[in-house]
């Protein structure tokens, strides 16, 4: 299938923003020690989980240094610094022990601000569902191009620009992705959130990192990203209260399922229902007798063939298709969410904004997103304040463009370094401002 333009534009605005280059498909650790191949690309063992993990949450499994596509030397070390691939444990939404990969990387640049180095946990947007597509591999293969998968590691920009400041960085890879025992729960709250204060705990006890447990701990997110780590500032007090939050940034954060299953069917991202699906099923497998009245073949097949797709896979063969294709009888996967009562329930408890963060959040949505949609968005903010969290929202204002994908990234970029910098405020130990008394007036 021909690239559709919309997409492949976005695909290009993504790839220029980053500034990587194309990199052979096969790992940097060759082929003697790759153990799965996914669309083309060899999956280094160090992905694959041993049989018996370790009973705390966030210990360390393993770890082996990481390259860096982008590094320079320097007289202070590799710039922007040196870097470790991480597999760690941590507890999925079902009780159940799971490891989890991700990186830490030490800073060449000095920390400048008040108190000892701190720590950012970056939860990526979305990547896609494929083991290839994992933000650890992203830092060695910034840009994938295969002719079998396109992955794009547009985290990177983020997690250098806190380095650059002087602010250590640990990145999950989430449940699932990169990790070869079972699919990617994409969106799932409670595992994004564990996934993202799990790394913290695993960061921390590295020989080889900087911080310690005085080290204020921010965390940082968008799309995807900033679901995760609004449910980590949710869940923190009660999962994981030996990490202290000075601020959590959550960008565009899917906080309502629903309103982000109706956007996104048939746009540009279209293939992300997909993964939604896939995901649900892997966390809740007795979900299947519903996927099984209603999908069909085409479904069946269009959800394999997403489970081992990045982003730029997902866009050039799914963008702007709609979900009606894959039900026998033609209804939405947003009709059929609720016509099933397990359905609703399960998509109710992705909730977020049901619960209050203990420490400062910055909300950040553009008002012209209509990808994850603005509104919800700006819902989350609204229920935090009534619960009386600190909260401070940032309305983005942007003209839409006409396509889905660029309302959504357009926002990433014109913030990102505001909300940088609010939350290296945070870290440096400056009080946060809470503006909730003016969101009756915010758009």
């Amino acid at each position: 299938m021909p690239p559709r333009p919309r997409t492949l534009a976005a695909a290009v605005t993504v790839a220029l923003a980053l500034g990587a280059q194309a990199v052979p498909a096969v790992a940097a650790d060759g082929p003697a020690t790759a153990t799965e191949v996914s669309r083309g690309i060899e999956i280094s063992a160090f992905y694959t989980p041993p049989a018996t993990l370790p009973e705390a949450d966030g210990a360390l499994i393993r770890s082996e240094p990481l390259p860096l596509a982008l590094s320079l030397p320097s007289l202070g070390g590799p710039l922007p610094g040196e870097a470790t691939r991480l597999m760690y444990k941590s507890t999925d939404a079902g009780g159940e022990p799971v490891a989890v990969t991700g990186a830490y990387i030490e800073p060449s640049a000095q920390w400048r601000g008040d108190g000892p180095r701190p720590l950012v946990a970056v939860a990526p947007g979305t990547m896609g569902q494929g083991d290839q597509c994992a933000a650890s591999m992203a830092l060695e293969h910034p840009l994938r191009f295969n002719g079998e998968t396109v992955s794009v590691g547009y985290e990177d920009l983020s997690i250098y620009r806190l380095l650059l400041r002087g602010v250590a960085v640990v990145v999950t890879d989430y449940v699932g992705l990169g990790t070869t025992d079972r699919l990617h729960t994409y969106v799932n709250r409670v595992d994004g959130a564990h996934a993202v204060l799990d790394a913290v705990r695993a960061a921390r006890s590295l020989d080889s990192a900087s911080v310690t447990p005085e080290s204020r701990v921010g965390l940082f997110g968008y799309s995807q990203g900033g679901g995760a780590t609004a449910a980590a500032a949710e869940l923190q007090p009660s999962y994981a209260p030996d990490v202290t939050l000075a601020g959590t940034y959550a960008g565009a954060p899917p906080a309502d399922l629903v309103e982000v299953t109706e956007a996104i069917d048939g746009g540009d991202l279209a293939g992300a229902l997909g993964w939604s699906l896939n995901g649900f099923l892997q966390s809740e497998p007795a979900l299947r007798p519903i996927a099984d009245r209603y999908i069909n073949p085409a479904g069946e097949e269009a959800l394999k063939d997403l489970s081992t797709m990045c982003v730029g896979d997902a866009l050039f063969a799914y963008g702007g298709d709609s979900s009606t294709a894959w039900t026998k009888g033609g209804q939405s996967i947003g009709d059929v969410i609720r016509a099933e009562p397990a359905l609703q329930a399960f998509v109710a408890e992705q909730r977020i904004g049901e619960l209050k963060p203990a420490s400062p959040v910055r909300v950040a949505t553009g008002t012209a997103d209509d990808l994850v949609p603005h509104d919800q968005s700006r819902q989350l903010a609204v229920d935090w304040c009534r619960k009386g969290a600190k909260v401070t929202y940032d309305p983005v204002v942007l003209p839409g463009v006409g396509s889905g994908l660029l309302n959504h990234f357009a926002p990433l970029l014109a913030d990102q370094g505001k909300a940088i910098s609010w939350l290296t405020d945070r870290l440096s130990g400056e009080p946060a401002r809470s503006n909730c008394w003016s969101m009756p007036v915010q758009p």
